[in-house]
């Protein structure tokens, strides 16, 4: 279990896009913590907003990229509303990409 750390999970949450905007949710700012403990990963996350249409879909993708690294007993993703997600928590580069 030596391989799983908190960047291989942050990698692996790379390959989950938010549908709506076609941007993975690590570059727009949606995973605000990772927790490893002996094999059980805690993602704490948010979404654009609480009435995000993607956010099951957002959200069950989250938890199949976990699950599917090696040495991953369980994966738990909690989804909080604080701090609220705003633009400004969207990778710089990607801003100024988008224009932002």
């Amino acid at each position: 279990m030596a391989g799983l750390t908190e960047e291989v999970v942050r990698k692996s949450l790379r390959s989950v896009k938010d549908p709506e905007l076609n941007l993975n949710i690590m570059d727009i700012g949606l995973v605000y913590d990772v927790d490893i403990e002996d094999g059980n990963v805690t993602v704490k996350m948010t979404l654009t907003s609480p009435g995000c249409p993607a956010g099951p879909e957002i959200l069950g993708d989250t938890e199949q990229a976990v699950r599917a690294l090696e040495g991953v007993k369980d994966v738990q993703v909690e989804l909080v509303w604080e701090p609220y997600w705003t633009p400004e928590r969207i990778d710089p580069r990607v801003r100024a990409f988008l224009g932002l």
